[in-house]
């Protein structure tokens, strides 16, 4: 989405469950976890990206770090599953958000729309195991709450929905850092499984959709994978690695 000019405010933390999170990942590539207003600022304004690292802006993330990751490794989620993705410190107009359990769809769409986004969706994957993601995913039936303009649509789809192949939830795994790091970067060269491609852009079109840069999900859809295949979002990471580093 930076890669094409769309302001992206991600709003994130260290890995609670996993071995790595979206500031473990963003780490790697170079992009630094408590950056200034200022440096957050020029990023917007150069990259049309910020990372705002949670505990730096929520100080009681830091402080409860310890809890949530005890917690964790018993199986047990806290409220700040459902607190962070709605303090997202930059305010974004527009959201794509991933929920943990379809449960909870209706009622993070409903806080959202309370905090007057301007549109968006709550979603969720259901795997054939019974298990959920987070995201939109081609290994398994989504669903989409809507809120702001979307307001009062519940979607179903499935990766055919938008002409994609379903694909086992093997191609989707991840693993450390590092691995993470090489599964991004062959996913930036177009060697990456077909279903881990396939679920980048289905969650890049909706969320294109959502910011009103297109008109349907399906066009969306093939505007990331023109981005993607075209060398775009790789160009994008070097310059967002480049920024940092200058």
């Amino acid at each position: 989405l930076a890669a094409d000019g769309v302001p992206v405010f991600k709003h994130g933390n260290r890995s609670i469950t996993s071995k790595c999170g979206s500031a473990e990942l963003l780490g790697a590539l170079g992009v630094p976890l408590e950056a200034d207003n200022a440096l957050l600022q020029a990023s917007l304004r150069e990259l049309n990206f910020a990372f705002f690292f949670a505990p730096a802006f929520h100080p009681a993330f830091k402080s409860i770090m310890p809890v949530r990751q005890a917690l964790a490794a018993r199986g047990q989620r806290t409220v700040f599953n459902i607190l962070g993705p709605l303090i997202n410190p930059g305010r974004p107009a527009h959201q794509l958000l991933g929920v943990f359990s379809d449960r909870f769809l209706p009622a993070m769409a409903s806080a959202l729309d309370a905090l007057s986004l301007t549109n968006g969706y709550a979603v969720h994957c259901r795997l054939a195991d019974g298990r959920g993601m987070d995201e939109l995913s081609t290994a398994g039936e989504n669903t989409a709450v809507g809120f702001g303009k979307s307001r009062g649509r519940t979607e179903e789809w499935k990766p055919e929905t938008f002409g994609l192949q379903s694909a086992p939830l093997d191609e989707l795994l991840g693993g450390d850092v590092d691995a993470n790091l090489e599964l991004f970067n062959r996913v930036l060269d177009g060697t990456a499984p077909s279903g881990l491609t396939d679920t980048v852009l289905l969650n890049a079109g909706v969320a294109f959709h959502v910011a009103g840069r297109d008109g349907s999900i399906q066009d969306g859809i093939g505007r990331a994978r023109e981005l993607l295949a075209g060398g775009r979002v790789k160009e994008h990471v070097r310059k967002t690695a480049d920024f940092y580093h200058s």
